[in-house]
């Protein structure tokens, strides 16, 4: 059994939807990211670095893993699913998979903090990150109309891409003449482990965008 402590964000979902498309039985422990829950001496023996998601793989002798995009490869690697086996295909998915940890994650989680949260509109800071964030999407475009998947076939590399890029409307980027994007945001979106793996877990915060944003900045504070 794994246990999965997360919260309802993009990199939170992307584990909870590789948990999903793979059949693993896991249980959901929630953190409530508005009372610093993550900063908890418990939780960051866990995760020096007080973020989430983690996992505690309880069928490997208790073994934490944190980091999304770590979690995702040992989940891939444990099950022998969602990550090509060959050299070659292998390099491929991580590679994708790197390009989303260093790049659509970073800026678009910018992008968000400039747009939505902070108190004060710095539009030098807003526009600088709306627009690398479509840069990249831009760059993804390029590969999607090549490729079904980012690594050819649907992989982990997908699955945390898409948590963030499906976002894209709150960070204030639209996908507009990116057909190649718009598609493949679609077909992923449709993916019935995609859908229940991105409820999990369920939003705390229901109602406003201002309770939304007013709940962020006390996690940014």
């Amino acid at each position: 059994m794994i246990e999965l402590l997360t919260a309802a964000t993009p990199n939170g979902r992307k584990v909870s939807i590789a948990l999903e498309e793979l059949g693993l039985p896991y249980n959901v422990r929630a953190i409530d990211l508005g009372r610093h829950e993550q900063r908890e001496p418990w939780f960051l023996a866990l995760n020096p670095n007080g973020r989430i998601p983690v996992i505690i793989d309880h069928a490997a002798d208790d073994f934490v893993v944190f980091e999304s995009g770590a979690i995702l490869w040992y989940l891939a690697e444990k099950t022998g699913q969602l990550l090509p086996t060959d050299a070659k295909g292998k390099s491929i998915a991580l590679q994708w998979l790197m390009f989303q940890m260093g790049g659509i994650g970073p800026m678009m989680g910018q992008a968000n903090v400039f747009f939505r949260y902070a108190p004060e509109r710095i539009p030098f800071a807003i526009e600088r990150y709306q627009r690398e964030s479509r840069r990249l999407f831009e760059v993804l475009e390029r590969r999607l109309s090549q490729v079904e998947y980012l690594a050819g076939s649907y992989s982990i590399a997908d699955i945390a891409t898409w948590a963030w890029v499906s976002t894209h409307a709150w960070s204030g980027v639209d996908v507009d003449g990116l057909p190649a994007v718009s598609r493949w945001l679609t077909a992923i979106g449709e993916r019935p482990a995609v859908i229940r793996g991105g409820a999990i877990p369920e939003p705390k915060l229901a109602g406003t965008a201002e309770k939304v944003v007013d709940s962020a900045r006390k996690i940014l504070v």
